[in-house]
């Protein structure tokens, strides 16, 4: 069974204020350390389709949708937020972000590959259903597991987020939805300033504190996450795949390292084998420290590889 690994150029043409730390060099980090591993070569290269709307209908809403649209400026840049702007291409790379997504799911499914990895941006797991921000814009890995549940016929997926930001747009658009299991640690309280109590028994919501390293997170997955996993017995697994815990990324608090992506991911494929399940589809989300993404990124697939 081979890894497979999609990502764009259009991804790169997505451009907000200066400086602004979720910026094209984050791809090229990954693609560069990637290469000097020499694991880019153990790997099958795709680059991304564009996402279809009848997919993003499946969880952002048409006005919302139509708002983007309307509102995506023809030069310059416009605040969505805050901390999140628009500038002409970024409608295009978001939606080569969100139709690799849902080409990774194809890809597990009707090809040889039990487990993808996107290498896009902008990342997508705080949009909710009706709304932008953290830097997102579409719903990367809900829009798949959407995707996965409603046109391929799947009962049961589960998305495992381990960004040091809580997924509120996950949360928000899966909270209703008994088919996903949405299994998360974040730093709290932080951004985006998510309560800890859980929507449904499903989603198994786990806040740490600032300084919270390997221990701690360890002690999550093993503790709280793999047994929920267990009994719920996804057919598929995504991952939303931010590594701005890592110790080195100062957009968080948090102390992971290297090896908690290699671990966390080893621990998710041996839980894959064990459940029967189609594959893993894992999407970028956070990390901003050129060094320590490519690293962790390194980390992560070399273990969804088996390598």
């Amino acid at each position: 069974m081979s890894t497979a690994i999609i990502s764009h150029h259009e991804c790169r043409k997505h451009k907000m204020l200066e400086h602004h730390p979720e910026d094209p060099s984050r791809i090229d980090a990954i693609s560069d350390r990637l290469i000097a591993s020499g694991l880019e070569y153990s790997l099958d290269h795709f680059d991304a389709n564009n996402i279809t709307r009848e997919d993003l209908l499946r969880v952002h809403d048409a006005e919302y949708l139509d708002y983007l649209v309307k509102i995506q400026p023809i030069e310059g840049l416009i605040n969505v937020d805050s901390d999140t702007q628009m500038c002409p291409q970024t409608l295009k790379a978001a939606t080569r972000a969100a139709g690799a997504a849902v080409q990774a799911v194809d890809l597990v499914f009707k090809s040889d590959h039990k487990a993808v990895f996107c290498n896009v941006r902008p990342p997508g797991h705080h949009a909710e259903r009706g709304q932008a921000g953290g830097f997102c814009f579409y719903n990367n890995v809900a829009i798949a597991a959407g995707y996965a549940l409603d046109k391929l016929g799947l009962e049961r997926v589960a998305v495992i987020d381990f960004d040091v930001h809580h997924g509120n747009g996950t949360e928000d658009i899966f909270k209703d939805d008994e088919r996903v299991m949405f299994c998360s640690t974040f730093q709290h309280p932080f951004f985006p300033y998510s309560g800890t109590e859980r929507p449904n028994k499903q989603h198994i919501k786990i806040p740490l504190a600032a300084g919270a390293g390997s221990d701690e997170f360890r002690a999550v997955v093993l503790n709280d996450w793999l047994p929920a996993l267990k009994e719920f017995k996804p057919q598929l697994l995504f991952i939303s795949a931010g590594f701005d815990a890592h110790r080195d990324d100062d957009m968080g608090e948090m102390n992971l390292e290297d090896a908690d992506y290699a671990w966390v991911t080893e621990q998710l494929v041996d839980l894959s084998h064990q459940l029967d399940c189609e594959g893993i589809v894992s999407v970028l989300e956070g990390g901003y420290v050129p060094d320590a993404l490519g690293r962790s990124v390194v980390a992560h697939v070399r273990a969804l590889a088996g390598l």
